[in-house]
């Protein structure tokens, strides 16, 4: 079946995305796998390739592109080349919509041409220690100064991705308590600058998979932000945030799709290359067979993700829509993972080769933006159960 999501834009867009992985990204990869992150100047290339900008407002330096069919083959290319951009995917998918969102024309004329630059990179602080994904459970607090000109933060946050090299941090935090017919009143979004005196970073987490993103544990003491860093109305963040987590849940679902076919993409060639018994394992039946499988899940994966995408950027991706695809194709990528490292033997183990990051990277899909059980709520509710 004919794919008819992309458009010539964007598969020059996926040739240019190749070759740079190719000479920027894959030489060094292991160097970032080591580290554990993805260096602070690579996202400065990233910036001059234009990735930051595609969605931002031509007044503030970017391409004025209303569409993540970009960043779907960002996915694909990535997970094609068994790479990643370290923690930058928050800047993008999860920072720039609640600046274009909720922000004012101050704001933006603030905070996009540093974001579209690299000068200034963002990410978001939602969960807590001891909530999960019970956001309205936070406990977090910035109290309105006496003379109102700035809040006063005190908490802490964990989880939080790009945490190490964000510069500018949208922190979820309660400016009232909440009330006993809504707990989840209460919440607002604050911008707060990662310089700023009482912010720090704790650990930087050693993660199962995921090595080469930045992932840090965050504490504020009595950290001053101003009244004009507050992004939409105070007490409303709940709503933001159920708003576009449809777009962080699609982004997670059409990742693990693109991570499900890479795989098969890897397994493939390895068997084709790995002789035991005097010929390739691709001669044996059971490696035709689950292949052919694996093959026949990605393609159903691919027709969701497809089907996201293009109601995304419709602006018709309803919760429940994004709940379904995040877990059907997490679900599918999980699956298909593990089979096609099932394919590789003793070698799948073997960090160095890409299938076996791959499996490690997966696993947290159907955990982050949501677990797959909270999905499933979701989509039972939306049914009228």
């Amino acid at each position: 079946m004919r794919r008819t999501v992309f458009n010539e834009d964007h598969e020059a867009f996926r040739e240019t995305l190749r070759a740079f992985i190719e000479a920027e990204v894959v030489p060094v990869y292991d160097e970032w796998f080591a580290a554990g992150q993805a260096p602070r100047d690579f996202y400065y290339k990233l910036a001059e390739l234009g990735v930051f900008g595609i969605r931002v407002d031509e007044e503030y330096g970017g391409a004025g592109i209303d569409s993540y069919k970009f960043e779907a083959v960002l996915y694909e290319e990535t997970a094609r080349a068994g790479v990643s951009f370290g923690g930058s995917g928050v800047h993008v998918l999860l920072g720039l919509p609640y600046v274009k969102l909720l922000a004012t024309d101050e704001q933006k004329k603030r905070y996009l041409p540093k974001f579209v630059s690299g000068e200034e990179m963002w990410a978001i602080a939602m969960t807590e220690p001891g909530t999960g994904s019970d956001l309205a459970g936070m406990k977090t607090t910035a109290k309105l100064s006496e003379d109102g000109t700035h809040y006063v933060l005190n908490g802490s946050k964990t989880f939080i991705t790009g945490g190490v090299h964000a510069d500018q941090m949208i922190v979820c935090a309660r400016t009232d308590a909440p009330s006993a017919e809504d707990r989840r009143h209460g919440i607002s979004l604050l911008v707060v600058d990662t310089k700023s005196e009482g912010y720090s970073i704790g650990r930087k987490l050693d993660k199962l998979g995921l090595k080469t993103s930045d992932t840090a544990e965050l504490a504020f003491v009595d950290v001053k932000v101003p009244v004009e860093n507050l992004l939409g109305e105070e007490n409303k963040g709940f709503s933001y945030l159920g708003h576009n987590l449809a777009s962080e849940r699609w982004g997670i679902a059409y990742g693990a799709y693109a991570q499900a076919k890479a795989a098969v993409r890897f397994a493939q060639q390895y068997v084709q290359e790995r002789v035991v018994f005097g010929k390739p394992v691709a001669h044996f039946q059971n490696t035709k067979f689950e292949l052919a499988a694996c093959k026949a899940e990605v393609d159903a994966a691919e027709a969701v993700a497809d089907r996201a995408t293009e109601a995304l950027d419709a602006g018709e991706l309803t919760p429940a829509e994004a709940a379904s695809a995040k877990l059907f194709c997490t679900e599918v990528a999980h699956r298909v993972i593990d089979r096609c490292l099932q394919l590789h033997g003793g070698y799948g183990f073997m960090n160095e080769y890409p299938i076996a990051r791959l499996y490690a990277d997966n696993r947290v899909n159907r955990i982050y933006g949501g677990t797959s059980e909270i999905m499933k709520s979701i989509i039972a509710k939306d049914m009228g159960l």
